[in-house]
C-alpha cells in the first residue's frame, strides 16, 4: 500500500487554492460589473494582477477561466484579456447574479426582477398546475406551511417564501422553465427580506395560500390569475417598504 500520510496536507492546500481562486474571481468580477473595466477593454497584465493582488499565476488563472466560463472576459492573442460585451454574460449564473445584485442600485434591481417574474411566474403556475406530480404538490403544500409556521421570523418567512417560488418553476416539469426558478431563489432573496419587513404578512399569506391551492387542484386559470394578483400587490408592498419603512 502506496504511502498516505501526505494526503492531508495536499488536500488542505488544494482546498485553500480553490477558495483563493474563488475569491480573485469574486474581486474582479465585482469590478467588470461595477464597470471599472467596461466592455472591449483588457485587464492588467498577469504580472500585474498578480502583484496587486497578492496571488499566485495559478491561482489568476483559475480565477480567469472561471469569468471565461461564464462569458465575462476572453483571451485574444497578442491582445490580453478582453472585457466581453454585457450580452455575452451568463446572467443566469449564480456569482454573475450575486455580483450584480451587490453592483446595481437596488429601486433599478427590483424594477428587473419584477419584469422578470411578471413575465415569466404566472405562466410557471399556470404549467405547475397543468403539470405537477403528487410529489410536488406535497412539497408546494409544505412550503407554504413553512410560511405559516414562520410567523414574525423574518429569516424563516424569507427561507420558506423561496423554497415556494422555486418549487412552483420546478412542478412545472418543463427543464426550460428550472434554471428560471434557481436563479430567482439567488436573486429573489433581496427582495424578499425587504418585503418581509412590511405589515402586508396576513395578506401575503392568503395570496400565497389560494395560489397554493390552485396548483395543487389542478387549475391552470386560477393560478395564473392568482400569481397574478400577487406579484402586483409586491410590487407596491415593496416599494411602500422601501420609501416608507411598513
Amino acid at each position: 500500500m502506496g504511502d498516505v500520510s501526505g494526503w492531508g496536507v495536499v488536500m488542505v492546500k488544494e482546498a485553500l487554492s480553490l477558495k483563493l481562486h474563488m475569491r480573485v474571481a469574486d474581486v474582479l468580477g465585482m469590478a467588470i460589473l461595477r464597470g471599472d473595466y467596461p466592455a472591449g477593454s483588457v485587464l492588467p497584465p498577469e504580472m500585474q494582477l498578480c502583484e496587486d493582488l497578492a496571488i499566485s499565476r495559478t491561482a489568476l488563472r483559475e480565477a480567469l477561466r472561471g469569468l471565461t466560463a461564464k462569458g465575462l472576459i476572453e483571451s485574444r492573442p497578442k491582445r490580453g484579456t478582453q472585457v466581453r460585451d454585457q450580452i455575452h454574460w451568463n446572467h443566469l449564473d449564480a456569482d454573475v447574479l450575486r455580483w450584480r445584485i451587490e453592483t446595481t442600485d437596488t429601486a433599478t434591481y427590483l424594477e428587473k426582477m419584477f419584469a422578470l417574474r411578471r413575465a415569466t411566474e404566472p405562466e410557471a403556475a399556470a404549467l405547475a398546475a397543468r403539470n405537477a406530480l403528487p410529489e410536488d404538490r406535497t412539497r408546494l403544500a409544505a412550503d407554504f406551511q413553512a410560511m405559516i409556521d414562520a410567523g414574525m421570523d423574518d429569516a424563516a418567512w424569507v427561507a420558506a417564501d423561496l423554497a415556494f417560488h422555486r418549487t412552483i418553476y420546478l412542478a412545472t416539469r418543463n427543464e426550460f422553465f428550472w434554471p428560471i426558478g434557481e436563479m430567482l431563489a439567488v436573486s429573489l432573496k433581496q427582495m424578499f427580506s425587504i418585503a418581509a419587513q412590511g405589515s402586508h404578512r396576513a395578506r401575503a399569506i392568503a395570496e400565497h395560500g389560494d395560489l397554493c391551492n390552485a396548483i395543487i387542484e389542478g387549475k391552470p386559470d386560477l393560478a395564473r390569475a392568482a400569481s397574478l394578483t400577487l406579484l402586483g400587490n409586491a410590487v407596491s408592498d415593496v416599494e411602500r417598504v422601501r420609501t416608507q419603512g411598513h
